[in-house]
């Protein structure tokens, strides 16, 4: 069973979402020992950008606008791509920007050639951009119910089932009821993310830049076969 058919499925879409968000948290963590810069948290950008124009302190700001520019312009590329396979009625439209993050994950491990200040940002901003295409990429799938880098999102729909677990414990006349299977997915998500991160962060020290290799395999593994060799009849969303 391929995680990126076109044609979805709930089990498709909580498998894909695992193995992205363990792909992400480790890119982030790994990130962030390469680039000195937590790639995924756009909220903490933003909340640099506001302190640091309060201050006037610019070198944070221009960092802060080309990481949120980067991670956009990814989200947007990923829709573009999606758009432009169901148009073309393709059913390459979630295969194709899973390909491309693979791709560029791969070109991020040869990061350790730059080594200007120049070098620097475009390392932040190329996996900014992986971000915004991931995270895009499995929110238009997913109709908006998943999102793989996001885990303060993931927190609170956490928070809220296990409110309704509670409430529906000491209310049993209310009919509040958890979701007990979404509950389970985004527990399996959080915990990727965590693990993956620890892979990251110990990947990097061992590795160096070289250690988003596995994850572009993986990426690359899940998708490019699928593009290559799969030729199911057109696929009409």
């Amino acid at each position: 069973m391929s995680l990126v058919r076109a044609d979805r499925s709930e089990d498709r879409d909580h498998g894909l979402a695992v193995v992205l968000a363990a792909v992400a948290g480790a890119a982030n963590a790994g990130g962030f020992f390469a680039v000195q810069q937590y790639t995924s948290h756009m909220t903490g950008y933003l909340a640099v950008l506001a302190d640091n124009l309060a201050i006037a302190n610019f070198w944070p700001v221009l960092v802060s606008c080309l990481a949120i520019s980067a991670f956009t312009t990814g989200a947007a590329f990923s829709s573009t791509l999606i758009n432009w396979a169901r148009e073309h009625h393709s059913h390459h439209q979630y295969s194709l920007p899973i390909a491309v993050q693979g791709g560029l994950l791969f070109c991020f491990s040869f990061g350790w050639v730059f080594t200007s200040e120049a070098g620097h940002l475009f390392s932040i901003a190329c996996l900014c951009f992986i971000m915004g295409l991931q995270n895009a990429t499995i929110t238009k799938l997913s109709g908006a119910r998943i999102r793989t880098t996001h885990a303060t999102g993931m927190m609170t729909d956490i928070g809220i089932e296990l409110g309704r677990v509670f409430y529906g414990l000491f209310r049993r006349t209310s009919g509040v009821r958890a979701d007990r299977t979404k509950l389970g997915i985004l527990l399996a998500q959080v915990g990727a993310f965590l693990i993956g991160g620890v892979i990251g962060a110990l990947g990097y020290k061992a590795l160096g830049f070289l250690f988003s290799l596995p994850l572009a395999a993986v990426l690359l593994g899940i998708s490019v076969p699928y593009l290559l060799f799969d030729r199911p009849e057109p696929f009409d969303p």
